[in-house]
């Protein structure tokens, strides 16, 4: 039995000991009911006796009629008493021993009242030693009635004496027994349930120290068991976010890493771009067309690795978090730039993005959310010829952006799809993904004022919608007033 069955146990023998204890006090206490009800009677009784002995007394002294109607009117009184106490009303509580007692005194009454009619009826003819002997036999079965009437109290009183003493010890024993009961499920339930405790309080303390240990498994087969159990697939998973934190932690010293060289990298292709505008200027390869078109590609690549670079370091760099109006176009292009080079040749990205499309944010955060999409969205392509589009457009009822990813991989199955937000959630293979990218990405949006929901049909792809405030946001001007007309959101 586990420890849940023995609770329950345990309360139903509790409740079943009190609920026998209740009864059986129950039952004594209407014996004891019954028992003074008729003790009473056999009071009443015996206090008539002994008036039927008074009046007798008066009678042999005086001989008046008197006190013989008086005496027979007690006997008949006492001879009432005993028909209606010789049958209990029907809850059999009468002893046998009572019972006979009864029907012995009943006998001798009506024996009394014969010798005392026999006696009132003897006139001045009768001889003196009938008489003699009518009135000592009157007398000893006067005496009777009394011994006899004061045996049936000393049966009543002891009777009830004995009943209040078997309820006293059936109290005590009761008592007793559920005391035992109580210090026996507490032992054994007690030191199940505190075993667990420490052996929760030991593991807990050996996992703050950094010891992911199993714990061995108890013979028992209740809830403790159940207990380390819990424990052990508690172990073993902080021992994965451990090691997932630890790849975290690289992964962040290496963005300090690229950020250092970006920085390193600036001077040298400022060297170069000076040198090649230099060169131009000096009207070198002026008259040699190759040269020329030599000195353009150069002067054209430094500018695009220095916007690489620009863009490595806003991205590493740590600011406060602001938001303010921004280009939502500029945010992807950079992006765009940065993922360019990690996508495999045959993954295009194509941008459907209004320049004029202008939504408060941080353009840091942002960036970082569109490069974890786009980085997903590559990998579940994979070696596939594939796309990535990234539309966005208004909702004016709403009064929010929205912002479409998507891509043509392998899509998302339904049981995954409501958890790919949640932190360490991952269907990458292990050592190629920590499951934090999108949580990030959630965090960021919701940290926008924002939502981000994914649809996705197993095989057609994913898409992630993003939505933002767009406020009354004001974006810088620029000559580009003609660039490309806004996409409208279905």
């Amino acid at each position: 039995m586990n420890i849940r069955q023995k609770i329950v146990l345990s309360i139903f023998v509790a409740f079943a000991g009190m609920g026998l204890l209740g009864s059986i006090s129950y039952d004594h206490l209407l014996r004891i009911g019954e028992a003074l009800r008729l003790a009473e009677v056999v009071d009443d009784l015996s206090n008539d006796i002994l008036e039927v002995r008074r009046y007798e007394k008066n009678y042999l002294l005086y001989a008046m009629d008197e006190d013989y109607r008086e005496s027979l009117l007690y006997v008949d009184k006492s001879l009432d008493i005993i028909r209606g106490s010789i049958a209990p009303s029907g809850d059999g509580q009468a002893a046998a021993e009572g019972e006979a007692d009864f029907a012995g005194l009943r006998a001798q009454l009506e024996g009394y009242r014969r010798t005392f009619g026999e006696l009132a009826a003897m006139t001045g003819k009768t001889p003196p030693e009938a008489v003699e002997k009518a009135q000592t036999m009157l007398r000893e079965q006067g005496k009777g009635l009394v011994g006899t009437s004061r045996r049936i109290k000393e049966v009543q009183r002891d009777g009830i004496l004995r009943i209040v003493d078997n309820l006293k010890r059936q109290l005590l024993l009761s008592t007793l027994a559920l005391i035992f009961l109580g210090l026996g499920f507490s032992w054994v339930v007690g030191r199940r349930i505190i075993t667990a405790l420490h052996l929760i309080e030991n593991t807990t303390r050996q996992v703050a120290k950094g010891h992911f240990q199993a714990i061995d498994l108890p013979a028992s087969r209740d809830e403790t068991r159940d207990v380390v159990k819990a424990l052990n697939r508690m172990i073993v998973e902080l021992d994965k976010r451990q090691n997932q934190l630890l790849q975290e932690k690289k992964l962040a010293s290496l963005g300090v890493l690229t950020s250092g060289i970006a920085h390193q990298l600036n001077n040298p292709l400022n060297n170069i771009s000076t040198s090649c505008q230099i060169l131009r200027e000096e009207d070198i390869g002026k008259n040699d067309a190759f040269v020329g078109q030599m000195l353009d590609n150069i002067h054209h690549e430094v500018l695009r690795s220095r916007d690489i670079v620009k863009g490595l370091l806003e991205f590493s760099r740590e600011n406060e978090f602001s938001i303010k109006p921004t280009r939502l176009a500029e945010v992807v292009d950079r992006s765009v730039g940065l993922v360019a080079a990690q996508l495999p040749a045959d993954v295009d990205i194509a941008r459907r993005v209004p320049d004029d499309l202008c939504v408060p944010m941080d353009p840091q955060r942002m960036q970082e959310v569109f490069l974890n999409l786009f980085l997903n969205a590559a990998q579940a392509i994979g070696n596939t010829p594939g796309t990535i589009t990234v539309s966005a457009g208004r909702d004016p009822e709403a009064g929010q952006a929205v912002i479409r990813v998507e891509d043509t991989g392998r899509g998302i199955v339904p049981e995954h799809l409501g958890r790919i937000f949640d932190p360490f959630f991952t269907l990458k293979e292990v050592g190629k993904g920590t499951g934090l990218g999108l949580s990030v990405v959630f965090g960021i949006v919701k940290k926008h004022g924002g939502t981000i929901v994914a649809e996705s049909e197993p095989g057609q792809g994913a898409a992630f919608i993003i939505r933002l405030p767009l406020g009354a946001p004001a974006c810088p001007r620029d000559d580009a007033e003609d660039g490309p007309k806004e996409v409208p959101i279905a």
